[in-house]
């Protein structure tokens, strides 16, 4: 697990609400990419990182392994757009073990996540249980940086092994952060 807490220490006790979005986007993103780059590099030493971005969220692909490492953007609040809009795309991505999985998110529908890139193989009782509580605290929070960074086993393998799912959320006279941790 990264240790987030020391490097957002020093910045968010003076981050009001007005400045954060800005902040967030020009100085914590790639703070925060920098620290997964070199994590997953730890374990995926032939990985080839490539940024992109869709729908106002930025995400961290693994070219060389054909996997997303991190999801990230600010919450704009309840997106209003109907699940019909993604459900075709959605049909057409694998799942493993189906069973068990699901095409989870990194980030939700309900912030303005879409498919194809935003989609991992997620446990069925982590997608449809306790990550759904940073989700709904982002939606509730706009202005607040949301994040999934997914963990994977030395190889090559399209499952991941865990997920940091982050909330950075704009407050008086505080910025709170929020981290959760789950197996996958």
């Amino acid at each position: 697990m990264i240790d987030y807490r020391e490097p957002l220490n020093g910045i968010l006790p003076h981050l009001s609400r007005e400045k954060a979005p800005e902040y967030f986007r020009e100085e914590v993103g790639p703070l925060l990419v920098a620290m997964w780059a070199q994590d997953y590099a730890s374990n995926a030493p032939r990985c080839e990182l490539l940024e992109t971005s869709d729908a106002g969220f930025s995400y961290l692909f693994d070219v060389t392994a054909e996997r997303l490492v991190a999801a990230w953007g600010i919450s704009r609040g309840k997106n209003q757009e109907s699940r019909a809009v993604i459900a075709t795309r959605m049909k057409g991505h694998p799942l493993n073990n189906s069973g068990r999985y699901h095409r989870g998110h990194a980030i939700a529908h309900t912030l303005g996540g879409r498919t194809d890139i935003n989609l991992v193989p997620q446990l069925g009782k982590i997608n449809s249980g306790p990550f759904r509580a940073l989700e709904a605290k982002a939606v509730s929070c706009p202005g607040a940086l949301y994040f999934t960074y997914w963990r994977y086993s030395v190889g090559d393998g399209q499952v991941p092994i865990g997920v940091e799912q982050g909330l950075l959320c704009p407050g008086e006279p505080a910025c709170a952060f929020e981290l959760k941790t789950f197996g996958n």
